[in-house]
């Protein structure tokens, strides 16, 4: 029993971190699905306990393939591009005031379609308006990855680990916004200051601001209606207590077909363009998971969670930072699953509960493997042709997430 439980400790850490080094640049999903095929060739996890495991994850591979539907067809018929143009006209030459517009875009994006919409539909086109203003586009693509996870706590919406770490039964929105309101605005304000300050000396520069723009075409406009049409029903599913899986992937489908036919296009080659990789990458993510919960982890971070629950102001930021920290080392939403869980057996007070979305949700902004919009974020950039290794991503979120974290939990034990 002690070998086996330190065989799939040694199988799960081995596989997270060649998620993160990508040993011979090989793509992420080909370690985490490597990790949980070794788990399953050593006996280590029963297939039908690895099948459930995958299939804790449809609702997230459903949105995601609905989130990526959607940026292909807006990619296809030029939305980005007229994104960019416009965005870097209305900087009027400051490189300052086009990451500014870069930062509130990315607020709307998340706070309405999600972290993992800003990291998928909004990243090529900040990637687009860098290129086209000929300013430096990393600071303006950390502001992409950095409000995607800093914002993902505004709505229940705007984050699929919300989802995860509340178990589909989400709080009423009076309460989300009570619990919520204060730490949002937090997090989002010392984000966006750490990161300007990290980033002051790439953000002196000026850019261009007299870049011809070609009217959006029609395809670009009913893509930006589909956009739009799938934001306004993610609104709605929340507001219903509903999935979202299905509703993005159907929205996403019909947005895809509906533009293509409107266009008289083919939609193969954007089906062909989409970055399909991330749904094993996700799905291996779960199995290891389930193998770590198997070694009886669930329980002792439930008698964590018992023992906190004696003192909730401390406990609250105990755990919210424990986990914050530990989202980066096997993703955040198999780390909230494990919260989830261990909470559901604990029941602690909603202080806490409430922290540890604040960790799970902000935390990830530390390290390129911490959220799976962080992922998708760097997917993005190298389907660009750029790139950001792990300790250029580093050195940026310990600037940021760091203080962005303690003044989202001193803002949420405020309220008490």
């Amino acid at each position: 029993m002690i070998l086996a439980t330190a065989v799939t400790w040694a199988v799960c850490a081995a596989s997270t971190a060649a998620v993160v080094v990508r040993p011979w640049r090989w793509p992420e999903a080909v370690w985490a699905v490597l990790g949980a095929a070794l788990l399953l060739l050593f006996g280590l996890l029963p297939a039908s306990a690895a099948l459930a495991a995958v299939a804790k994850g449809t609702d997230v591979y459903l949105f995601l393939i609905g989130m990526m539907l959607l940026s292909e067809t807006a990619r296809a018929h030029g939305l980005f591009d007229w994104i960019a143009a416009t965005a870097a006209n209305h900087a009027r030459g400051s490189t300052a005031r086009l990451f500014l517009l870069v930062y509130l875009t990315g607020i709307v994006v998340t706070t309405f379609l999600s972290n993992d919409a800003t990291a998928v539909v909004l990243t090529p086109a900040v990637y687009a308006a860098a290129k086209t203003s000929k300013a430096a586009p990393l600071p303006l693509l950390f502001a992409c990855a950095m409000i995607a996870n800093a914002a993902s706590f505004v709505l229940p919406i705007s984050n699929p680990a919300n989802l995860v770490l509340y178990g589909g039964k989400m709080p009423p929105l009076g309460q989300w916004f009570g619990s919520f309101g204060l730490p949002s605005l937090a997090a989002i304000g010392v984000t966006y200051a750490a990161l300007r300050w990290s980033e002051r000396k790439s953000l002196a520069g000026a850019c261009r601001s007299d870049v011809a723009r070609d009217p959006l075409s029609d395809g670009g406009k009913a893509a930006f209606a589909g956009i739009a049409a799938t934001a306004l029903l993610l609104l709605a599913m929340s507001a219903l207590d509903r999935g979202l899986g299905l509703p993005t992937c159907l929205a996403g489908l019909a947005t895809m077909l509906g533009v293509s036919v409107f266009a008289r296009r083919s939609p193969i080659a954007l089906l062909r363009s989409v970055s399909w990789s991330v749904l094993p990458l996700v799905a291996g993510l779960f199995v290891l998971v389930e193998a770590l919960a198997r070694t009886g982890v669930i329980g002792h971070v439930a008698d964590a969670l018992r023992t906190a629950a004696a003192d909730p102001a401390r406990g609250a930021a105990l755990a919210a930072t424990i986990l914050a920290f530990g989202s980066n080392l096997i993703n955040n939403l198999p780390a909230g699953l494990i919260a989830r869980t261990a909470a559901a057996q604990a029941h602690p007070p909603r202080l806490i509960v409430d922290a540890l979305l604040i960790g799970v949700d902000l935390g990830p902004n530390l390290s390129i493997t911490g959220s799976l919009a962080t992922i998708l974020w760097l997917q993005a950039i190298r389907r660009e042709g750029a790139d950001v290794g792990f300790w250029r991503f580093l050195k940026v979120g310990g600037v940021t997430m760091i203080p962005a974290l303690a003044a989202a939990l001193g803002a949420r034990l405020l309220i008490g």
